[in-house]
């Protein structure tokens, strides 16, 4: 095999429709557009969501619910992820910058633990804010709750 001999496979290639170049093509005229219209037209375009004038979508669905500007999105972490992430670290704090490496937040993220699962570790725990029931099992094994 050479690259002087290098050619697409029979068949795969097609050469492109040659619009608008007289009658004889077969395509001349209309170019393919039809007669009259906006589509017929250069410049054409519709807006997004246009249903022919039809009422759009987005206009029929009434609008309903409220999103609070104020709202500060969490990224939870419960305590069995916490437990495991000890036990393969032998960490004694865990931290944002912990978690961060080994993949439980990401380096903006706004921490939460939560109290899902067992926590057996003595260790201090810091994050950003704590669930009543992860705080007490943190402060039941032995460890301490920080908050940032």
């Amino acid at each position: 095999m050479k690259l002087n001999t290098l050619k697409p496979a029979e068949g795969s290639v097609k050469s492109k429709k040659r619009i608008g170049r007289g009658q004889g093509s077969g395509k001349g005229g209309t170019s393919t557009r039809g007669h009259k219209g906006a589509k017929s037209r250069s410049g054409y375009k519709t807006k997004k969501g246009f249903e022919g004038g039809q009422m759009p979508l987005q206009r029929r669905v009434p609008k309903y619910g409220f999103t609070s500007p104020n709202r500060i999105e969490y990224k939870a972490i419960n305590l069995d992820a916490l437990e495991v992430l000890i036990a393969k670290t032998k960490a004694k704090a865990v931290d944002m910058q912990l978690l961060v490496d080994n993949g439980l937040a990401g380096k903006n993220d706004i921490v939460k633990i939560l109290g899902n699962g067992e926590f057996k570790s003595k260790v201090e725990v810091t994050a950003h804010a704590f669930s009543a029931s992860a705080s007490k099992a943190i402060e039941a094994a032995g460890g301490k709750a920080i908050q940032l």
